[in-house]
């Protein structure tokens, strides 16, 4: 008697195919980085987080999304945009640190599995749809732009403080509370309707000159949600000592009451 083979979910391979795609940039920027092709190493992490974002949309569109599709994209992830531009900010300044220039890089890779792996635990139980903590590819775009930014105007890499700084600001952000907004899947409210006129606006600047924009455009991603962060902290503090300036004006009242 045979025993009926599962069928085969072919919808499932095209989205693990970027997926695989996003492992080999991964893979290729860390040679070219050992190789010291600096902005060809960029350009393979900015490749790789292309590929990404196809491997979602294509995996959500196509109802092929699955636990095991989920586990295998962190990993290539990690890959690309935690251990590539590690190496990369490594070979093209951090090695001249000595050994702080080692525990920088290893901090950024934990920061970046950290913020992985709990990106995948809080994916089925939060309802909302922002980032918690800075997205691991929005990290790694950062620092590459900044790269290919300084190579577009100068040729080499200047400031380099920036871009250390840069990468330290980023492990701390990565595993922080701080909110940064996704991108909408369903454009059906004005909220999401202003974030999509943003995105097309960007695009289309940095279809043309993105050696030039993309470092701005991350760059003001990262710094609106740290000032938008700062903005809700301040709020919160302020509320916090009205309320209990008003608690003891009630209770003194009270206690005037009583007299």
């Amino acid at each position: 008697m045979s025993v009926p083979r599962k069928a085969v979910n072919y919808r499932g391979m095209l989205p693990g195919t970027f997926t695989m795609g996003n492992v080999v940039c991964g893979f290729l920027s860390i040679m070219s980085a050992f190789e010291g092709n600096i902005t060809t190493a960029c350009w393979f992490i900015i490749l790789a987080a292309f590929l990404d974002v196809l491997d979602g949309k294509i995996a959500r569109l196509s109802g092929s999304s699955s636990q095991f599709g989920i586990e295998l994209d962190s990993l290539a992830d990690f890959l690309s945009f935690g251990v590539a531009p590690a190496t990369l900010v490594f070979a093209i300044k951090l090695n001249t640190l000595g050994k702080w220039g080692w525990v920088i890089s290893i901090v950024y890779i934990m920061a970046a599995a950290y913020r992985l792996a709990r990106f995948n635990v809080l994916a089925d139980t939060e309802e909302k749809k922002d980032f918690l903590g800075l997205p691991v590819p929005a990290a790694a775009l950062a620092l590459v732009s900044f790269i290919i930014f300084s190579y577009f105007l100068w040729d080499q890499l200047e400031y380099a403080e920036l871009l250390i700084t840069m990468i330290i600001l980023f492990s701390f952000l990565m595993v922080s509370q701080v909110e940064y907004d996704s991108f909408p899947d369903h454009f059906n409210t004005p909220q999401n309707r202003i974030k999509l006129m943003i995105l097309l606006l960007a695009g289309l600047a940095m279809v043309f000159k993105p050696r030039l924009l993309l470092f701005p455009f991350f760059a003001l991603y990262i710094l609106y949600g740290m000032i938008r962060e700062l903005y809700r902290l301040s709020t919160v503090g302020v509320g916090k000592v009205t309320g209990k300036n008003l608690n003891r004006q009630a209770g003194d009242g009270e206690s005037d009451n009583d007299r």
